[in-house]
């Protein structure tokens, strides 16, 4: 098995790669939040979010808050795994 076989799809995007990477050294992460800390548009995001929650990777809860609606991600258990042995993956590849 190479190095590249651990390198996963699914964190191949700027956009995935900063959601994961908030998600891990956060509890959760609303989605206001996500857009100004990765400088993503509402569509773009969304449509990411919904790839990592596709995958299994992030969890998505709704609720309000007052009257807005809020959507807030965590990271799962299997996201975080995967998640990392992307980035030991990478590491081993740049000789880290």
């Amino acid at each position: 098995m190479s190095i590249i076989d651990n390198i996963n799809k699914a964190f191949d995007h700027r956009i995935r790669l900063g959601i994961m990477s908030v998600l891990m050294v956060n509890d959760y992460a609303d989605f206001n939040m996500l857009k100004e800390l990765l400088g993503a548009t509402d569509g773009n995001l969304a449509s990411h979010t919904k790839a990592l929650e596709k995958a299994a990777y992030i969890k998505v809860e709704k609720q309000f808050i007052g009257r807005k609606p809020n959507t807030r991600y965590t990271a799962t258990k299997s996201g975080k795994e995967a998640f990392k042995k992307h980035i030991d993956a990478l590491e081993r590849l740049i000789g880290k």
